[in-house]
């Protein structure tokens, strides 16, 4: 791992998140494109500005792009519960999926919050 942000579990469980979504999206019926192409964009740019976050140098420029990837958790949400409801997904994808994302949502916010409590 040549980088810092690579050793972040929080940045492993993203791209994990975003790789176990991409399977059964690729099942979506034709008509779905785009519910395939948000879900999929809003998943790994959680993994993403996780990436570009780590990179600043400034402690509020961190906490600022820590903060962007719980919205992107926040935005997978609705769009699995829609998938979910058009039955593309099944329910143990939609649970474990969900799930993640929790968990994400919390690594997160203790990113933001350790962050804050750092002096440097």
């Amino acid at each position: 791992m040549a980088f810092a942000f690579e050793k972040l579990l929080v940045y492993q469980k993203s791209v994990d998140c975003a790789d176990a979504l991409c399977q059964p999206t690729e099942g979506f019926s034709r008509g779905y494109g785009f519910l395939v192409d948000q879900l999929n964009r809003s998943a790994l740019s959680i993994a993403a500005i996780i990436a570009e976050g780590n990179g600043r140098f400034t402690k509020p420029d961190r906490r600022h792009f820590f903060g962007i990837p719980r919205g992107s958790v926040q935005e997978c949400v609705p769009l699995l519960e829609l998938a979910s409801r058009r039955k593309l997904l099944n329910e143990q994808d939609h649970l474990e999926l969900e799930s993640s994302l929790e968990e994400i949502a919390r690594m997160l916010s203790g990113l933001i919050k350790g962050l804050e409590n750092r002096e440097v």
